[in-house]
């Protein structure tokens, strides 16, 4: 058990009641991540606050009534997984930058350049970031994030989120060993011919497009053919 001095607080507001609750900064984002760990562990205390500051303690019966419980397990559990937890600098840090590399990670996979029609690289999409001056917030999701900061950085370098829906010919020499790279990146039909070959539709993410075509054409030789179908489809993150 942790130490009140060392421990940070969790907060949630919820029925119109506010409570708070010391928690160990750590085992408390692990428990936030998901991750079943012994309560009493994570609690700096097993007392559930008002306002944690001026050592004001909820009343059990607003416990009861919000949490259908008094167990302070089961109490500090929800408080901690859909509340708001007080990180340390490190950790905010350190999230925040594990979440903006995801971040890039997802442009970079689904956006690409309309100009020159080639994939960005991340450290161009990381720079236009740091540019843009948008915060990443290490709580909120890669999907929810990433569309906002396409938004913000399509003022400092052209960027557009699209798929292309390619048709691929496999010569029957290499359609066996072509086939679960295709399904690697979602084969939406395939069609399999008299003589063995295989023709494949596959819909892909701007930014990987170069990525494909590299990894088919090592598997077959340079011999598999490919067709796009349609003009890239924009979408949204």
């Amino acid at each position: 058990m942790v130490s009140i001095d060392k421990a940070v607080l969790a907060r949630l507001s919820k029925a119109g009641k506010h409570f708070e609750i010391y928690v160990d900064p750590q085992l408390a984002l692990e428990v936030k991540h998901g991750k079943e760990l012994d309560m009493r562990s994570v609690l700096a205390s097993p007392e559930v606050f008002k306002d944690a500051k001026k050592g004001d303690k909820a009343a059990e019966s607003s416990i009861k009534e919000t949490f259908g419980t008094t167990d302070s397990s089961t109490v500090a559990k929800e408080i901690i997984r859909k509340g708001e937890l007080q990180l340390t600098t490190d950790q905010r840090r350190h999230m925040s930058e594990e979440k903006k590399r995801a971040i890039i990670a997802k442009i970079a996979r689904e956006a690409y350049n309309p100009q020159t029609k080639t994939p960005h690289p991340p450290s161009r999409i990381e720079k236009a970031i740091e540019e843009s001056h948008i915060s990443i917030d290490p709580f909120e999701s890669v999907d929810a994030q990433a569309s906002k900061v396409v938004k913000a950085i399509r003022q400092i370098l052209p960027i557009s989120i699209e798929t292309f829906t390619i048709e691929v010919l496999i010569p029957n020499t290499y359609s066996g060993s072509a086939y679960g790279a295709l399904k690697k990146y979602g084969m939406e039909r395939e069609e399999w011919l008299s003589d063995g070959s295989l023709r494949a539709i596959v819909k892909i993410p701007a930014g990987i497009e170069a990525d494909f075509y590299s990894e088919i054409n090592g598997i077959c030789k340079g011999a598999a053919q490919f067709t796009r179908l349609k003009e890239a489809v924009e979408k949204k993150l």
